[in-house]
């Protein structure tokens, strides 16, 4: 089928709410919403992680509190962490449920593991363009910080809302919004390895509307230094001393938003997002590769129609992504170029059914191909399927509104898959500040492109292929005064047909489904504000995780790359012209086969920072960063060496509008 005839679905408008909220800056309303949306301050340091269990009907259904008002939500707002942050897998390492898998350094790969689910089972959107690649897992490496105003992470099965691939959560990466008023800012940053990062933004009216346009780039070499075990039968021999080779990365790109009103209801809101980056294969300690290259890039846009009329919220939007991955040198078997593309488009309205009913309906219509496959139906060389979902979702208020019941049911169509997900969500108000939420479901994940059809290297391909499925259930307790934010909950998801590779003789993998596993666990937050000038936060995540195929070897054994243990903790102390902040990121053990005969040790971060803000317009603000300042030695998924000691340097400033830096004491 012709890509073109594709495309043109991709042309949708219609109505919904204009702007986009904040979900931690809710002022809190009356009602069930009184204990679980704050009321915004403006401390030193504002904690990242901010739970959300409820939300006012006023919010736009686009909104992550809007779309599952009941879910396990964590909002992070980037311009807390100041200078503090190096990279996207940073920041969402701090949220509970949520482990990082990195290739260590500056532009390596980073992807996420939520609730257990592997990482082509978390959904990650950019402003809701899916960035899964055609592995299905989504590269946070390739998403700039200096792109990112929030992330809107909701844990737990998210296929009521977001269509397959949502089996352990939801990212949505929330871009920067252009402003009513003018504003220029900027940041640059210098560190170890010769990382040198940067990025500059112009925002203001334009016309009859608002734009944004932000340039970003940055580099490094990645040369760092590491100690290597060059016999690991011997125990006890010297440890030697190696450099890192062919770790360099390199990449830039930019964001433009556009935002102009079309009356006093309906706004139009238009997006664009390119990126071009390139990176060192290093291989592994034991066989390094010494020319191994990849080149990426990307194109991401969107354009959507919103507001209100007669009392009904909508929006409408069309999206298209297109990327290619090329890689190079190396061995043979791994060379190759891919290009993916996909596109749709997605109609959503909400309105309410007298005092007691919020209703939601979802309808969206997209399309995919990908090139380089080998193995798929009659020989072509690019297969494609269509995707079309229907969505409705009810939010039923009861007991004086302070029991709120969402049911929701999506029926999605993904190539020759049916996929049914329903789900209950209920959150129910106390008394004192506290306050319950659950959840139960089904969710699924379609096989991808790459499993199905495309030979990338020794991964083979397999047509045959079934959809992985997750039930599950979570419940959650929360307490919330002026001063402070605590949540306990546990969760459990029972994954069945879960697609992994298995050697296919003489020397190629191949994906095969498997019978089952289940993942319990405990996730724990808390934030503490005593003054305006000191803060503290901490998550906590237990996973215990079970491979439940019936084989004696792997039968009862936890799965692979699952750490059991994950603790996060910040502080911050001080006023605007002296900041200080500390971090200690905690991860344990982890197994990396299934029989649990091969570990990835745990290992613990200490990081420490130092920032300075003077003026006001204009604002300039001067950081400086440690991390990992007790150089602990620590390995990535394939063994790996991970960065040791760093420091870095970083100068931002801004001219004209207003961030929240600037309202500060």
């Amino acid at each position: 089928m012709a890509w073109p005839a594709r495309a043109g679905l991709a042309v949708c408008l219609a109505l919904s709410m204009s702007r986009s909220v904040r979900a931690q800056e809710t002022a809190a309303p009356a009602g069930p919403e009184a204990a679980s949306v704050r009321a915004p301050e403006v401390p030193v340091f504002s904690v990242p992680a901010v739970e959300v269990h409820a939300s006012p009907v006023s919010e736009p259904p686009e909104s992550a509190a809007r779309r599952d008002p009941s879910g396990a939500l964590t909002v992070i707002d980037t311009e807390d962490f100041g200078g503090a942050a190096r990279d996207t897998a940073e920041v969402l390492a701090t949220a509970p449920g949520v482990a990082v898998q990195d290739s260590g350094g500056y532009g390596q790969s980073k992807s996420l593991v939520v609730r257990g689910a592997a990482a082509n089972g978390t959904l990650v959107l950019l402003d809701g363009i899916p960035l899964n690649g055609a592995g299905g897992i989504a590269d946070l490496s390739r998403v700039p910080l200096a792109l990112v105003e929030r992330f809107e992470v909701l844990r737990g099965g998210a296929g009521a809302r977001y269509g397959s691939g949502g089996l352990g959560g939801v990212v949505n990466v929330v871009t920067r919004r252009p402003g009513h008023a003018a504003r220029v800012a900027g940041e640059a940053s210098y560190g170890s390895w010769d990382t040198v990062r940067g990025w500059g933004m112009a925002s203001g009216p334009v016309g009859q509307g608002e734009a944004l346009l932000l340039l970003h780039g940055g580099r490094s070499t990645g040369n760092f230094r590491f100690l290597f075990d060059a016999s690991p039968a011997l125990p006890g021999d010297p440890l030697v001393e190696r450099r890192r080779a062919n770790n360099g990365a390199r990449g830039a790109g930019g964001l433009l938003r556009l935002r102009h009103g079309l009356g006093e209801t309906l706004e139009l809101d238009a997006l664009l997002e390119l990126s071009a980056d390139d990176r060192g294969l290093a291989g592994t300690a034991q066989n390094p590769l010494p020319d191994a290259r990849q080149e990426a890039g990307r194109v991401a846009a969107s354009v959507r129609l919103s507001g209100e009329a007669g009392g009904v919220q909508g929006s409408a939007r069309a999206w298209f992504r297109g990327d290619r991955i090329g890689l190079s040198s190396g061995p043979l078997v791994t060379q190759g170029h891919q290009v993916q593309r996909v596109g749709g488009g997605e109609v959503e309205a909400r309105t309410q059914l007298g005092a007691r009913h919020g209703v939601s309906a979802v309808v969206a219509l997209s399309t995919e191909d990908v090139t380089g496959a080998e193995g798929a139906p009659g020989g072509d060389s690019r297969p494609g399927w269509w995707r079309a979902s229907a969505m409705l979702m009810d939010e039923v208020r009861l007991a004086g509104d302070r029991l709120s019941l969402v049911p929701s049911l999506r029926v999605e169509r993904a190539g020759p898959y049916t996929l049914l997900s329903p789900k209950l969500g209920a959150t129910v108000a106390l008394p004192e500040g506290f306050a319950l939420r659950a959840n139960g479901g089904q969710a699924h994940r379609a096989p991808s492109f790459q499993e199905l059809y495309v030979r990338q290297g020794l991964l083979l391909p397999n047509p045959s292929l079934k959809p992985e499925r997750v039930l599950y259930v979570d419940a959650a307790v929360v307490h919330r005064t002026a001063q402070s934010l605590a949540s306990l909950g546990g969760f459990y998801s029972l994954y069945e047909n879960l697609i992994a590779y298995e050697l296919y003789p003489p020397f190629a993998a191949k994906p095969y489904n498997f019978a089952s596993a289940r993942a319990v666990g405990l996730e724990a937050e808390g934030e503490w504000r005593p003054f305006p000038w000191v803060a503290g936060a901490f998550s906590y995540t237990l996973l215990v995780s079970r491979n439940l195929r019936d084989d004696p070897r792997y039968f009862l054994k936890e799965l692979p790359y699952r750490p059991r243990h994950k603790l996060s903790v910040r502080a911050s102390g001080g006023p605007r012209w002296l900041t200080g902040r500390v971090e200690v990121a905690t991860q344990a053990a982890q197994f990396v086969n299934r029989t649990e005969e091969a570990v990835l040790p745990g290992r613990t971060f200490l990081h420490a920072g130092l920032s300075s803000t003077f003026g006001r317009t204009p604002e300039l603000t001067v950081s400086l960063e440690l991390k990992n300042l007790l150089d602990a030695q620590a390995e990535d998924l394939d063994g790996y060496p991970l960065p040791g000691r760093a420091a870095y340097v970083t100068v931002a400033a801004s001219f004209g509008g207003s961030s929240k830096r600037t309202h500060t004491p």
